[in-house]
């Protein structure tokens, strides 16, 4: 009986040890496996070096093939589909910009959540393999709202942005606390998937103050950033735009060796990295729609690898401008032009997340430069043209005005970053309403004084619209908008303003639900209006695009979210719609139009970016 238990015990220790043998090599194995999965390196002695003609990561020669994709501009639903996309595609990297005027909407108020969570982007990325070089600005150009800087820092009538004036590196220093203590744990050194961070963005096409980049740089060092530091010009803005202590990288479409000479030559035996290639172009209201055909963008890629460079792809899946988030520009015009809706940029992979001739003839390329096949390619997105929606109701602009701030009693115009709205912060987007008495009919001067766009009636009531501020250039000083000077009337300044706020957030869009003075289809709409119309869904909801054939300009909402703005000028024509913004049984769609309706929405399954051009 002695021997029977001692027998059972041993039986008893054996199979402990086994099991915990079993619970051992499973964690091994997940963790091998994920390390697998994920592309990331167990180890972590050395990240990303430049100190050679080539990049090393861990002492091994290293190729970045990165993309990027802007996790503020794609549906926090989609990021995931986005990112496997551009693995498929054999890319090793997403680079993406941080925009401060998403982040820090009013001085002191930060946002990382929901669709700017950075660091649930961050840790998505790194779950799925891919490394991130990380843009953080300040200023981030991407045809982005006086490229990502918030427009409050334009209330200081003195201020000089991207320079060491005071007030503008307080507001940076301000900023850098919040985000770059959010962004240290992402590093690689830390077992993140962050290999790099750029230094500010093509300071060499602005270069106003010789001490602004050894700032911006030391306020990233001084924050706990430890990868390797990079800029990014083009040819001509790699003579003023480097710093010490950061890589230059240079951005172009089309190549020339020269360039890369050039490169060669004012850093010698380092990686040479091609930061943006651009893989399309921006649109402009009012322009033709630019592409890039897939044929010379792809031979340029395959030119550019075979010269041992690395490369990211801008856009590799350029997005959407929801809301009022686009920018101008005004490079060689006489005055600002705004940039469209959508962020499609002709890139690999479209607005909606299609696969494109450019995606599948570059995952050929790419696939040279990985001893392993890719993987397959994610399944596509479902797509529905829903049936068009009839107009129910309209609401005046005159009769949802109880609904605004309340107004502000001037004698003088004053422009919307100034006005006494969001917590002294200015109006940054959307519409203001200017009203002033007049007493006789004449001639009106604005003196050039309105940004942007203004509608009059006999009252003059003037709505001025920021249709997008320059993000690219040297005025981003002077992108105030609303009225900015005197108007005169009969060359007399008009006085006594009152002045509104319509910024249309959310929360004033989903008040006019409650209103009283909704009017039926059968009263002919005054202009500019508001008209309701709902979509019913009775299925999983996919991605549409809306269609405004029978309307003029204006904005669209659905289930209280900015879809962006609309105008019959085109290029662009249809405004996507993300499946997951929409739910089952009714959605509620809300347009603001200035002046005219079919009283029509309608729906497609396929965009309409309007006439296209080759980029020149």
């Amino acid at each position: 009986m002695g021997l029977s238990m001692v027998g059972l015990r041993l039986s008893l220790k054996h199979r402990y040890f086994l099991l915990l043998c079993v619970a051992v090599g499973a964690i091994l194995a997940y963790q091998l496996t994920r390390h697998r999965l994920d592309g990331r390196i167990t180890s972590r002695v050395e990240g990303l070096r430049a100190n050679s003609s080539q990049f090393t990561l861990e002492g091994a020669p290293f190729r970045i093939l990165g993309g990027s994709i802007h996790y503020f501009r794609v549906p926090r639903a989609y990021w995931e589909d986005r990112l496997l996309k551009m693995k498929a595609c054999g890319l090793n990297t997403v680079t993406t910009y941080v925009p401060w005027n998403l982040h820090e909407p009013e001085r002191g108020a930060f946002h990382f959540e929901d669709q700017l969570d950075l660091e649930s982007y961050l840790r998505l990325a790194a779950s799925l393999g891919l490394w991130v070089i990380l843009r953080p600005g300040p200023y981030i150009c991407a045809e982005w709202d006086l490229g990502g800087l918030p427009s409050w820092l334009l209330r200081d009538p003195n201020m000089k942005l991207r320079t060491t004036y005071p007030r503008f590196t307080d507001a940076v220093n301000s900023f850098f606390n919040q985000l770059i203590k959010k962004v240290v744990p992402h590093q690689y050194s830390k077992g993140g998937p962050i290999i790099a961070v750029q230094v500010e963005n093509e300071y060499g096409s602005y270069a106003k103050d010789g001490e602004y980049m050894p700032f911006i740089k030391e306020a990233l060092l001084s924050r706990g950033i430890t990868e390797l530091l990079l800029t990014s010009d083009n040819k001509e803005g790699l003579k003023r735009g480097g710093v010490k202590g950061a890589l230059e990288t240079i951005n172009f479409q089309k190549l020339n060796m020269n360039d890369i000479k050039y490169l060669d030559g004012i850093q010698p035996y380092r990686p040479k990295m091609v930061m943006e290639y651009w893989s399309g172009w921006f649109d402009l209201w009012g322009d033709l729609h630019h592409v890039f055909t897939a044929e010379d963008m792809v031979d340029v890629v395959t030119e550019i690898l075979k010269l041992d460079m690395s490369i990211n792809l801008y856009m590799f899946h350029g997005g959407t401008n929801f809301g009022f988030m686009s920018g101008a520009f005004a490079v060689g015009m006489p005055a600002p032009k705004p940039m469209v809706t959508s962020y499609d940029y002709d890139a690999p992979l479209s607005e909606a997340g299609d696969y494109t001739t450019k995606y599948h003839l570059l995952r050929n390329v790419f696939s040279r430069y990985h001893a392993q096949p890719l993987p397959e390619l994610p399944s596509h997105q479902g797509r529905r043209a829903y049936q068009p929606v009839v107009i129910q109701q309209h609401l005046s602009l005159w009769d949802s005005l109880h609904f605004t701030d309340k107004p502000l009693k001037s004698e003088r115009p004053v422009n919307m970053e100034n006005l006494p709205v969001n917590n002294n912060n200015g109006q940054s987007y959307g519409y203001t309403l200017y009203e002033t008495p007049i007493t006789s009919e004449g001639t009106l001067n604005s003196k050039n004084n309105i940004r942007d766009r203004a509608l009059g009636k006999q009252t003059l009531s003037l709505l001025v619209e920021n249709c997008g501020r320059v993000n690219y250039g040297n005025t981003l000083d002077e992108q105030r908008k609303g009225l900015v000077g005197d108007i005169e009337l009969n060359r007399r300044p008009l006085r006594d303003f009152l002045i509104r706020s319509l910024d249309m957030k959310p929360g004033f869009v989903n008040s006019l639900e409650y209103s009283s003075h909704w009017m039926s289809t059968r009263q002919r709409p005054t202009f500019p209006s508001f008209f309701q119309a709902r979509l019913y869904v009775n299925s999983s909801p996919k991605d549409t695009f809306i269609k405004l054939p029978g309307w003029s300009k204006g904005v669209v909402f659905i289930n209280g979210k900015n879809l962006g703005r609309y105008w019959s000028i085109g290029p662009q024509q249809t405004l996507y719609v993300p499946g997951p913004w929409l739910h089952r049984g009714d959605n509620q769609i809300v347009v603001f139009e200035e002046q005219e309706t079919d009283g029509k929405i309608q729906f497609t399954s396929s965009p309409d970016y309007g006439m296209a051009v080759d980029v020149q």
